[in-house]
């Protein structure tokens, strides 16, 4: 069992945009996305703001995010990288088996990773998270490089719509379909 410690807004903007691109999903009839909260047990609160200082996360999360697109169940987890190399040990074994058994039951698993440094934000299909992992795991590489993220994945904006990844679901439907 982890212990967290708050450290105030970490990953904040990421999680603000999707949150508001599923908002605007949601208000449009597209898709229905959920966050999905971390279980914890607050160890710790500070009285005067009323805010948890230290607690257990309960058990292993599985992602971010669960819902369905226009009927097709999707989960995903959002990253950031303030560099052009992302380490595996962002993503938890528990991650991928969790996306991978979501894929064997008919649904899309992803990851929405920002690099922050870039201003870019990558939809990277759940083929390729799979492939950067086994590569760590096996003894290769532990980490992916900006270099081996598939361009055609890059997420733009839209009217009303800040992060509009499901031009991501779409070209990762259509290449299945290949």
């Amino acid at each position: 069992m982890g212990t967290w410690n708050s450290r105030g807004l970490r990953g904040s903007t990421l999680e603000d945009m999707v949150n508001m691109t599923n908002d605007a999903y949601r208000e449009r009839g597209l898709g229905l996305i959920q966050k999905i909260p971390t279980p914890i047990t607050p160890v710790k609160i500070d009285k005067a703001s009323r805010h948890i200082t230290l607690a257990y996360f309960d058990k292993q999360s599985t992602v971010d995010y669960i819902g369905a697109i226009q009927g097709i169940p999707v989960c995903f987890d959002a990253k950031e990288c303030a560099a052009n190399t992302f380490p595996m040990m962002n993503i938890h074994e528990h991650q991928v088996k969790f996306m991978e058994d979501f894929e064997k039951q008919g649904g899309i698993s992803f990851i929405l990773l920002y690099y922050s440094h870039r201003n870019e934000t990558y939809y990277i299909p759940f083929q390729d998270i799979k492939r950067f992992f086994d590569r760590s795991v096996s003894g290769g590489r532990k980490s992916f490089t900006y270099e081996e993220v598939d361009k055609k994945y890059r997420i733009n904006s839209a009217p009303g719509v800040l992060l509009h990844y499901l031009e991501g679901i779409n070209t990762d439907l259509k290449s299945r379909e290949e």
